[in-house]
Formats: structure tokens, C-alpha cells, sequence
């Protein structure tokens, strides 16, 4: 029992681990890696090292389920667990529901808002009432509370005496859960390991970008009324709230109530972000409906502030036989490829005249010639106003650049001269090709979001305000709607964004010449001799050194072997990785830990220190880089292995100079159909006393010196050579 929950509000572990008609809540193999907090590994070498490991209950073969209850003991009696923490026992019971993860979820929210709205009526019937007694009141409860705080066509169907019958045990466990850790971070918990649990099932917009948005509408005026019509889970609602409460905080009002509106086809999906919603904003009314808005729109007569849209891309079932006369279509009647047009149109119709839309769009929309029609018609309306493109990896699919298409509502004709705003963000959140100038490789590292949102808010301010703005090569530009109006009426930021001077311009290349012939001077003066003099190495003592492995230093103390990979981050939060291609091409940390989940905690990454030596172990190459002050405090990457020796027994240079040997690689690597894997532990040094040691480590020091210094200008030259090809054909640059 946790130490901050009381006993009356404890659940009773036989009760909790018994789940409907008496049958065992039933945990996997991860579930007890959880439990126990080790790795599914160590679950599986407990069941073949332990004749009296639980026997499966349920499950497959290959994915097996256990009784929670014996599972428990067992931990307890192999002293591996002391107590199952009470947010465990309720997600297991959750996911071992007989009605499905969603529909326990469904049941358990509904009664944390029952705690939440009504606690007093809550402990009353907790501490009275049996099971049978349990549920049955509680349908008529929940269901007055739902109304109340959703109204009366909420899509949290199905809380019926029968449903709740196996969920006595679920229904006490979520109360105590809303008694030690509050009703709406114990929801966050469940519905965040639940989505976490299932991530093909559900399409989830980031909380950067779903911010940027709610910030991009919010700059016209206050978000009283908000509309998400293809909600999913809720995020860009949710972004919506918490910017209306910092507009209000900022101002010193109380802003006046916010009105969510969102719709999901998916009905779980919907009950699930309609009792997120009303967790986590108990002062604004919420209103979601499960229902397929193209063909079933929820909320005909609305007149929103703002619409704030993720739809679905290249559906192709969207409607279109059914809908050809929808009065929707003002700008013209999508085609069938182009269901993200209709997602437009839907979302012009539910603002009031000046309202503003912001939507999550595939890049190819702005350009598919199916769509030219009515994206002509959105120009010279006035209706669109900005096409912004974020950079790869802002929001999934990760591999493609989306764009934000801002719109505003057309009210008493459209303006004068209307004008487009295009904004790249890619440019300025990557950065330049800089990496050759300051002696790094670039990495593949995601976009620096703050950076992103300062030049997305920034210019649609000013462009907002002004009409227009002034440009700037390669990031924004304003534009003249009739200008666009050609036979493909592509709206791609890229292809209307003057090019900014190649590589800084001439100044610039002037700059990296220099360097260049600096660094190839430097080079000259680094390029090592084979030998010191004429004297010939005595090969016969070298092939008499007493050899030993990295993995008989690591038991002996001389060092500490920690392997990468692990590790997240709080969001905004977080140092740089260091990832496999940086150690290979000698980069600087380009990576970035995934954000935690909001089902836990950060995890911690294990971080390099000076003097620590890096292995990759996928390739098959002669790797080891020795970390330095600037590399100093990253977090290994997946992939790597970090060797972190007593400088009292061995000198890193010295370590990674021989772990660098081709035969040493050679003999401690295993190969498969498609890669070759290098076993750290078998690589092997010699033994030598430390000063000898440090006196080949200088001259692998050296070495490295001559690689890196060959590197920068290698990165150098190719930026001289594109910066004056660009030059020269962009005209910066004249061929005298």
C-alpha cells in the first residue's frame, strides 16, 4: 500500500486480484517486467531458472498471461517486490477487463468523474455499499454526472448494471487511485499507457504542434468557442484550454468560459477524450459527439471562434458519392482524392464570419492538381491566408514535412487585394549547412521547436496585422492571391521562397576559403610518420605481450561497460545524443530522447563523461572515440557502447587506440545476413604498465588529431564547392 494512501481507502488485494465471476486479473510478460521494474529479458530467464514460477493462466504460447495474484506472491517471496504500487494494480486490472482495455477505461473515467464532481456522494456509496449494492447504483450516478458536465448526448454509452457488474474491483481500485493521486492525473495516467500501449490504433498530434496551433488562432482574438470536428484524442482541445488560461492569465481577466467542441468517429475514442476533456478543464463546458462528421456533422448551427484540425489524410471513403450537393462545398465540390479539402470546407463552415481555422496538412495538398480548383477559389476569396511548412518529424507521419494551413472566415467581402503569407520553418529550426564552418557533422537530429514556433508565430503576427510583411529569403514571404492564380495553383511555402544567398553569400564563402586552407596547412603539420627514425619495431616482443579482453578489465574493476539506448525525456527537456553516426562521421550529439510517457516518469539516460570511450557496435568498422568536453554530458544513443576506465589502471587514448586494431574487430565481431555485430567483451589490449600505456596513447592522440583535422577539411571543401556552384548559378557569385 502506498505510504500517502489511508486504509479505509486501500483496496483489498483479494478483491483487486479477482477479476469478473471470480476470475484471476490476468498480467503478461511486460506487465510483470513493470511490476518488478527489469526488462521483459529478465521475465523470461525468472520462468526457465525457476521450477516454481507461476504457470500461465490464460494468453498464447508465445504471449502467455499470468495470475496477477500469484504472480504478486511470487515476487514477494523471491524478494523482488514489496508491494504492488496501487496505479499498477489498477492499469492491470484495466487491460484484463473481460469488456476490453477501452471499455474498463470508459467505466474507470467515468467514476474518477464522479470522485471528482461529487466526492462526498462517492465515499458514501464506497464505504457502504457491497459489489452487488456497487454497481448497482452507480449506473444512475455516473450517468446524471455525465450529463451534467457533458450533456445529454455525451458518447459515454454503455454504463449499464450488467457492464459494470465485473467491475466492482476496477470501479473501487480507480476511487482509491483518485484518493492518493487526484482524479484527473489518475485518468492521465490510465488513458496516456493505454494510447502508449496501443500506437498503431491511434494517430496522435505532438504537444508542439498542437500548441503552435492553438497559439496561431488565439492571435486573432479569444478562443471562447473551439471546435476540433476529427478530435482523436483530445490534444489539440486540450492545447486549446491551457492557451485560453495563459491569455487570461497574461491579461489579468478570467477570460470568460471556453466551449470545447470535438467529434470522433471512433466511438471508444470519443467517450475516452470526452472524459479527458472534462477531467482537465472543469471550467469549460464540453461537448463531444461520436459520430463521422463529413457524413453526420454533430454540430450544424455552430458559429466557432476557432476550428482546430488533424483530419485524416488520403482517405478515399470519405463521403463523396453521398455528399455531392452538401451546402459545405462553397468553394467547390472536393474530389474523391482530395477528402483533406473537404476537412476545409467543413471547418470555413462552423466559424463565425472572422473566425480562424488551423489545419494539419499533408504537403501534397497544397499542390495536387485535383485540387486547384477550389484552392483558387480559397485565394481569391480571401478564405486562406497562410501556408506555413514545418520541417520533418514535427508530427507523424515523421518523414514528411506538413503544412499548417491558417484560414480565416470571409466576412462583409473579401479584401481589397487578398495576399497569401508563405512561411519555412524548416530553415531556420535546422539551421544552414554550418556543420563544415564550425567542424561538425550535421545530424539528423528533429527540429528545434522553439525555433519553429517563434517563426510560425512571428510572421503570421505581423502578416495578420499588417496585410503583408517583409521578406526573407528562404523563411517568409507574402504574396498576391492573383499571382498564384496559374494552372496549378500550387501554394508549397518552397516553391515560392527566394533562395537565401548561397551559403552566406560571398563574405561568407570567403570565410570557409580561409578556414579551408588553414585547416589543410594544420593537416600538413598532423600528418604522422610511420616510425620514429630509421629504427625497425621489434615485432617479437609486440607478439609476446600478455594479452586480456575488455570484458575480463570490466570484471576486474579497470573499467565500467554500459551499453546505450535508454532513457527519455521531460517535454522541452533533455541533453543531446550522441547516436552512432556521430561517433562514426566524428559529429557533435545530434540526436534527441524521446519524450516520456504520460503514463510515468522520465527515465534516466546514461550520460558520457570525459574520458569515456565509445564503441559502435553495428557496422563492422574500426570505431573508438574518445569524449571530450564539448561531447561531455550527452546521452548514449542506441546502438553504442560506452567504456569508462580507472585512469589509475588505463589510459583511455591508449584503450581506444587498440580497440581500433582491424584483427582485434575482426575477432571479436559476429556476422548475420545483414549486419555485422561486434561483441565489446571480446575485443583485447594488452597488458601494460601505465606509463607505457600513456606513451602509445599520445600517438593514437595524434592520430586522432590527423583524422579529425582531415574530416573538417574534407566538410569544408564540399561547402566551398556547393556554396560556389550555387553562387554562380543564383548570381551572387561572378565568374571573374
Amino acid at each position: 500500500m502506498p505510504d500517502n494512501a489511508s486504509p479505509d481507502n486501500a483496496t483489498d488485494t483479494k478483491t483487486a486480484d479477482t477479476g469478473a465471476g471470480g476470475r484471476p486479473t490476468e498480467v503478461t510478460a511486460a506487465g510483470i517486467a513493470r511490476l518488478a521494474g527489469v526488462g521483459r529479458a529478465a521475465v523470461s530467464n525468472w520462468r526457465r531458472r525457476h521450477a516454481d514460477f507461476p504457470k500461465p493462466v490464460g494468453g498464447t504460447e508465445t504471449s502467455p498471461a499470468f495470475a496477477l495474484g500469484d504472480i504478486e506472491q511470487w515476487l514477494r517471496d523471491q524478494g523482488k517486490l514489496a508491494e504492488v504500487p496501487l496505479r499498477e494494480r489498477v492499469w492491470q486490472q484495466l487491460v484484463g477487463h473481460p469488456a476490453g482495455a477501452a471499455a474498463a477505461l470508459r467505466q474507470a473515467g467515468a467514476v474518477l468523474l464522479l470522485v471528482r464532481e461529487r466526492p462526498a456522494a462517492w465515499q458514501q456509496l464506497r464505504g457502504a455499499a457491497d459489489d452487488a449494492e456497487l454497481t448497482g447504483v452507480l449506473p444512475a450516478m455516473l450517468d446524471a454526472v455525465l450529463a451534467s458536465r457533458l450533456g445529454p448526448e455525451h458518447p459515454v454509452r454503455g454504463l449499464t448494471r450488467e457492464a459494470l457488474a465485473p467491475s466492482a474491483a476496477l470501479v473501487r481500485a480507480a476511487g482509491d487511485l483518485a484518493a492518493v493521486e487526484g482524479a484527473p492525473e489518475a485518468y492521465a495516467f490510465l488513458l496516456g499507457r493505454h494510447l502508449d500501449a496501443n500506437p498503431r490504433q491511434y494517430t496522435l498530434t505532438p504537444p508542439g504542434p498542437a500548441a503552435l496551433m492553438a497559439e496561431l488562432a488565439a492571435l486573432a482574438g479569444p478562443l471562447g468557442t473551439v471546435l476540433d470536428p476529427a478530435c482523436g484524442a483530445g490534444g489539440l482541445l486540450t492545447a486549446a484550454q491551457e492557451r485560453a488560461g495563459e491569455e487570461s492569465a497574461a491579461d489579468g481577466t478570467d477570460g470568460g468560459p471556453v466551449t470545447l467542441h470535438g467529434q470522433e468517429a471512433d466511438p471508444d475514442l470519443a467517450a475516452l477524450t470526452a472524459l479527458r476533456l472534462a477531467l482537465n478543464t472543469p471550467d469549460a463546458q464540453v461537448r463531444v459527439r461520436a459520430a463521422d462528421t463529413l457524413r453526420a456533422d454533430a454540430f450544424p448551427q455552430l458559429a466557432a471562434d476557432a476550428v482546430l484540425v488533424h483530419p485524416p489524410f488520403n482517405e478515399r471513403n470519405w463521403g463523396h458519392d453521398e455528399l455531392a450537393y452538401d451546402p459545405r462545398w462553397e468553394y467547390g465540390f472536393p474530389a474523391r482524392t482530395e477528402s483533406e479539402l473537404a476537412w476545409v470546407q467543413h471547418a470555413l463552415a462552423r466559424l463565425r464570419e472572422g473566425g480562424t481555422a488551423v489545419l494539419l496538412m499533408p504537403p501534397a495538398a497544397a499542390s495536387r492538381r485535383s485540387g486547384r480548383r477550389i484552392r483558387a477559389d480559397l485565394l481569391r476569396r480571401g478564405a486562406l491566408r497562410a501556408v506555413i511548412a514545418l520541417p520533418a518529424g514535427a508530427a507523424p507521419p515523421n518523414g514528411v514535412p506538413l503544412h499548417l494551413w491558417v484560414l480565416r472566415k470571409p466576412g462583409g467581402g473579401p479584401p481589397p487585394t487578398p495576399q497569401l503569407l508563405v512561411v519555412d520553418t524548416a530553415g531556420p529550426a535546422t539551421g544552414p549547412a554550418t556543420g563544415a564552418a564550425t567542424g561538425a557533422a550535421t545530424g539528423r537530429d528533429k527540429p528545434d521547436w522553439q525555433t519553429v514556433r517563434a517563426t510560425a508565430v512571428d510572421a503570421w503576427q505581423a502578416f495578420d496585422r499588417d496585410g503583408g510583411i517583409e521578406e526573407v529569403p528562404g523563411v517568409r514571404r507574402s504574396l498576391a492571391a492573383i499571382d498564384l492564380l496559374d494552372d496549378d495553383v500550387d501554394l508549397a511555402p518552397a516553391r515560392h521562397l527566394p533562395p537565401p544567398a548561397a551559403a552566406g553569400g560571398p563574405a561568407e564563402l570567403a570565410r570557409v576559403r580561409d578556414r579551408l586552407t588553414a585547416t589543410l596547412a594544420r593537416t600538413t603539420e598532423l600528418t604522422p610518420r610511420p616510425g620514429a627514425g630509421d629504427t625497425l619495431p621489434d615485432l617479437a616482443a609486440t607478439s609476446r605481450w600478455p594479452m586480456t579482453t575488455v570484458g575480463e578489465l570490466a570484471r576486474s574493476g579497470a573499467l565500467v561497460l554500459r551499453a546505450g539506448g535508454g532513457g527519455t525525456r521531460e517535454l522541452g527537456a533533455g541533453p543531446a545524443v550522441l547516436t552512432d553516426h556521430d561517433v562514426i562521421g566524428g559529429g557533435a550529439p545530434s540526436g534527441t530522447l524521446p519524450e516520456a510517457p504520460a503514463s510515468g516518469p522520465a527515465e534516466e539516460p546514461v550520460l558520457v563523461l570525459v574520458g569515456d570511450v565509445v564503441v559502435p557496435v553495428l557496422g563492422g568498422g574500426a570505431i573508438a572515440r574518445v569524449v571530450d568536453e564539448a561531447t561531455a554530458g550527452a546521452a548514449l544513443g542506441r546502438n553504442l557502447t560506452v567504456l569508462r576506465p580507472d585512469p589509475a589502471a588505463v589510459d583511455p587514448w591508449f584503450l581506444a587506440g587498440f580497440l581500433r586494431g582491424t584483427a582485434n574487430n575482426r575477432q571479436a565481431s559476429s556476422y548475420a545476413s545483414t549486419a555485422t555485430r561486434l561483441d565489446v567483451r571480446r575485443l583485447q589490449v594488452p597488458r601494460l604498465p601505465l606509463a607505457e600505456q600513456r606513451r602509445y596513447g599520445q600517438r593514437f592522440g595524434d592520430l586522432a588529431a590527423f583524422e579529425g583535422a582531415l574530416r573538417l577539411a574534407s566538410r569544408l571543401g564540399e561547402q566551398l564547392v556547393q556554396g560556389l556552384y550555387d553562387g554562380l548559378t543564383d548570381g551572387s557569385v561572378t565568374p571573374d
